[in-house]
């Protein structure tokens, strides 16, 4: 069905463009292809190099297209969509995914059998069909933080104990009720993001849609992820340089920590977590000079230049 305007589109489809010009396109493609729900689409070009916004409006030009001269960032790109959307949902949706089996349509009808958990997502696999865990996390408290700085979520990664944060060894085949569900592929009632703000634009990449699943929790909603809508999410198209990802997702969870934490937890939260990279760069270090291996060579270049880089997001956004 085209995604052309209809009188009560049911849900609003936000997309924020980045330099992703042809995943963006397969993205808009597959939404078209696999959505039958009266919708709209609203894409915010962040000012991208690559010709996305001039490809965009020439192929979907019925498309609510908004093309920047400057970059709001995730956060700011979504609050100025959701302004001019006028679905009963929103859903977020990656420029890098793929809509797979008609998973809009599954997430809506999800929502309204489950209208007590606010917010919904979905399963996400990677480009080859495995499962692509990050599609929605545990908060991070203190033990999750102290696990990851200590290697037990590399070392046990199916633990649910070791590697909480990610839900260890649940390959997202049930309903489950989640704290965060990942911004790639999250669907809210536009009122209920009206009356929480949408996203704090503090958090310009990276920890926004938790730092806003951990606020709507707080007023009751309890979040929720069904296997029945099932998306391709490569995940990191935008940004090509690993450790300036690294960077924004390091500032982002330090900004969760920042304000979510507990009082007394947060400058304890704050120490272990920033030893995170270190710890990281140490082993990779050791592994490399132990045996050899190109990639951990790599890594560990990777992990010390963010290690070199921690006054950019010791402080979180």
């Amino acid at each position: 069905m085209s995604d052309s305007p209809v009188q009560d589109p049911v849900v609003s489809v936000l997309v924020i463009s980045y330099n992703t010009r042809e995943m963006t396109l397969e993205c808009l493609r597959s939404l078209e292809r696999e959505t039958t729900i009266p919708h709209e689409v609203l894409v915010v070009d962040n000012n991208s190099q690559d010709g996305s916004a001039e490809a965009i409006s020439e192929e979907f030009p019925h498309i609510n297209l908004m093309a920047r001269k400057d970059n709001l960032g995730f956060a700011g790109g979504n609050n100025m969509a959701a302004k001019q959307a006028r679905g009963e949902y929103i859903l977020l949706l990656n420029p890098d995914t793929v809509v797979l089996d008609h998973a809009v349509d599954n997430l809506v009808a999800f929502a309204r059998e489950t209208p007590g958990a606010g917010i919904w997502g979905g399963r996400t696999l990677f480009g080859d069909k495995s499962l692509n865990p990050a599609s929605c996390w545990q908060r991070m408290t203190l033990w999750n933080v102290f696990c990851r700085t200590a290697g037990l979520t590399s070392l046990f990664p199916n633990s649910a104990i070791f590697n909480a944060e990610r839900y260890g060894g649940w390959q997202r085949d049930s309903v489950r009720e989640v704290d965060i569900v990942q911004g790639s592929f999250f669907l809210m009632r536009r009122g209920d993001w009206d009356r929480l703000g949408g996203f704090n634009e503090d958090f310009f990449m990276y920890g926004e849609e938790a730092d806003l699943c951990l606020r709507a929790i707080k007023t009751g909603a309890r979040p929720q992820i069904t296997p029945d809508a099932t998306i391709i999410h490569y995940g990191g198209a935008s940004e090509k340089v690993l450790s300036d990802r690294m960077v924004k997702t390091l500032a982002g969870k330090m900004g969760l920590i920042n304000r979510h934490f507990p009082a007394w937890q947060k400058p304890l939260g704050r120490f272990v977590f920033s030893m995170m990279p270190l710890t990281r760069l140490i082993a990779t270090k050791a592994g490399a000079t132990l045996t050899g291996r190109p990639s951990l060579k790599e890594s560990a270049a990777t992990w010390g230049a963010i290690w070199q880089r921690r006054r950019d997001w010791q402080s979180g956004w």
